[in-house]
């Protein structure tokens, strides 16, 4: 099994910038694939991106691909998203995924919450 965690949800202001962690333990050489992912309150599920833990260059939702920016450490098992210029639609919970394939995303985290507000 593969364990997540995410780390670094809270309260901001619009315009702030805020960067979550995702935390991979457990059987994670069957990871190859990370995603983080959103769902604002009432609504479904959005894709915001991925990145593999070898060489290749992250993927990005067209939404937020100006305002966003995710990385990786892979000697941590944690990837990162950087979330820049902050508005109150961006409020949800973010959560990481990790996929044995291309979108075959399997294990979930629990989730941390983003809210932004004046």
């Amino acid at each position: 099994q593969v364990q997540l965690q995410e780390f670094g949800g809270g309260s901001v202001q619009p315009g702030a910038s805020l960067t979550l962690s995702c935390v991979a333990s457990g059987r994670t050489p069957n990871t190859f694939l990370m995603g983080w992912f959103r769902q604002p309150s009432g609504k479904e599920r959005e894709f915001l991106g991925s990145i593999t833990w070898g060489t290749e260059n992250p993927t990005y939702a067209a939404s937020v691909a100006d305002r966003f920016i995710i990385s990786r450490d892979s000697a941590k098992n944690t990837v990162y998203l950087k979330m820049n210029n902050l508005n109150v639609e961006d409020t949800a919970m973010y959560y990481c995924a990790s996929a044995p394939r291309y979108q075959e995303y399997d294990h979930w985290g629990q989730g941390t919450q983003v809210t932004v507000s004046s």
